[in-house]
């Protein structure tokens, strides 16, 4: 089992930034990447960015290009989640996920509220 810890979320006025972290502990030996998701009130989990350990690459919704960066620490199996210009649309909870061995998601966090004001 892998679990996540997500921080950084919060209330934050539309052009301004956050900044996200989630750390993984457990079995993290299995893991070639992290990322982020997010959820809407009445819209589906969707995908946001993600980074992977091997070469460091990365990858974004269209959404989110430009505005959001993913990065990470393989050695401390955190990631973060930079976003700037921030959006109402952006407004959602964000959650954190492992990939495992490039096939699948799994050990989601609790979730981190973000809320952007017009």
């Amino acid at each position: 089992q892998v679990q996540l810890v997500e921080s950084g979320g919060g209330l934050v006025q539309a052009g301004g930034s956050l900044r996200l972290s989630c750390a993984a502990s457990g079995r993290t030996f299995s893991i070639t990447g992290m990322g982020w998701f997010r959820q809407a009130p009445g819209k589906e989990r969707e995908f946001v960015a993600r980074f992977s350990w091997n070469g460091g690459n990365t990858y974004y919704a269209d959404s989110v290009k430009g505005r959001f960066t993913i990065s990470g620490d393989n050695a401390k199996n955190t990631v973060y989640l930079q976003m700037n210009s921030l959006k109402p649309e952006d407004t959602a909870v964000y959650y954190c996920a492992v990939l495992v061995l490039n096939v699948r998601w799994d050990g989601w966090g609790q979730g981190t509220q973000v809320t952007v004001s017009s």
